[in-house]
């Protein structure tokens, strides 16, 4: 599983022009799945998001996290990062998880936020999603549960 954490000011996502899921200061999070996940990797992985220390403290230092600063979350489906890119110029997404086993992982992970008391907008699984934010700082990391 990867996340992509993009430390926001405010970011948004709309379908058809409509708003459906928006925040102000906290993270985007773009969300990769991999055939190897499960419910286990995705709690950890929301653990580690709420308390990932990437925003500012009184001496502008990153030792804050979600959690520390009452931030929310905007969570996006994101298949295309757990594409293979390793080889020729067209990526191959034989390593993204099947939707029937994605979507359920996505909820999974979204809810065990919501269960660390992190408020969540989310965007819509397999919708054309256009994605707006306002990257603060910029600020972004890429967690990745393979390389831990």
């Amino acid at each position: 599983m990867k996340a992509l954490l993009q430390r926001v000011t405010k970011a948004q996502v709309e379908i058809d022009d409509k708003v459906v899921g928006s925040i102000e200061q906290g993270l985007l999070i773009l969300l990769g799945i991999t055939p190897d996940d499960n419910q286990e990797i995705a709690t950890k992985l929301a653990k580690r998001v709420a308390g990932y220390r990437l925003f500012s403290d009184a001496d502008d230092k990153m030792n804050l996290s979600l959690t520390d600063i009452d931030g929310g979350a905007l969570v996006v489906s994101q298949f295309t990062l757990a594409a293979d890119t390793n080889s020729g110029r067209r990526p191959s997404f034989s390593s993204a998880a099947p939707p029937a086993q994605a979507e359920p992982l996505y909820r999974h992970f979204v809810a065990a936020l919501e269960q660390l008391g992190i408020r969540v907008a989310t965007g819509e699984f397999g919708a054309d999603m256009q994605v707006s934010l306002t990257n603060d700082g910029p600020v972004t990391f890429l967690l990745d549960t393979e390389k831990n």
